[in-house]
């Protein structure tokens, strides 16, 4: 019974530090070793032992808030699809608000966060059947779906290019705007928008990217 405790607990020290690492550094960058000595950890075979590889680590990591946000966006999609044919914002708000309600959630969501946008930009796992299940569970695939039928007749490429710079921009904008919260010191300016509003006018940002002229 103690070993097992033992061996879950040494599990989550693991997840937690490499759920720093891998929003600090980026997924492909971070070190294993670090990651297992930030963990407290004396084996530097631990990462493998617990989760396999670098690619079982990140997609544990995922996995940690991939069912949450996948709730909440599937909650908004559903109000969504009582909107026009041609409503993209509610689409969007279900991309930015669940987003957003995480990351203020606490420092794993924050981080949770940077590494999906990091992960939309970096081709690197792309065909890892890890990790894209664990990209899979988040749920933004079928939000994307319902973005795309209500979108403006454009070719294909555009539309797809669209999507991948939209929701780095919007994750990462995310992800900074927290970060930099959490790092200010007393007394230091912040962004002037409180939560709804910056949520707001990322919507708003976000529809505009999306439907631009080609």
């Amino acid at each position: 019974m103690t070993q097992t405790h033992s061996g879950a607990e040494t599990r989550e020290r693991l997840l937690s530090a490499a759920t720093r690492a891998f929003a600090e550094h980026g997924p492909g960058n971070a070190s294993l070793l670090e990651i297992t000595r930030q963990a407290g950890q004396r084996n530097r075979g631990a990462v493998h032992y617990h989760f396999g590889s670098r690619e079982g680590l990140l997609a544990a990591v995922l996995r940690q808030h991939a069912a949450d946000i996948a709730e909440r966006q599937r909650v908004m999609l559903e109000s969504a699809r009582l909107q026009p044919d041609d409503d993209v914002a509610s689409v969007v708000e279900a991309v930015v608000r669940p987003a957003v309600e995480l990351a203020e959630a606490g420092w794993s969501g924050r981080c949770f966060i940077v590494i999906v946008a990091a992960l939309v930009v970096d081709e690197q796992y792309d065909t890892d059947p890890e990790v894209a299940e664990a990209l899979q569970l988040t749920g933004g695939f079928e939000t994307f779906d319902l973005l795309r039928t209500r979108m403006p007749d454009l070719p294909v490429e555009i539309v797809d290019e669209r999507f991948g710079l939209f929701a780095a921009f919007t994750l990462r904008a995310i992800g900074d705007r927290v970060r930099l919260r959490d790092s200010a010191s007393p007394g230091s300016p912040r962004s002037s928008l409180d939560t709804e509003a910056f949520v707001t006018n990322l919507i708003a940002m976000g529809v505009g990217m999306l439907c631009a002229s080609s």
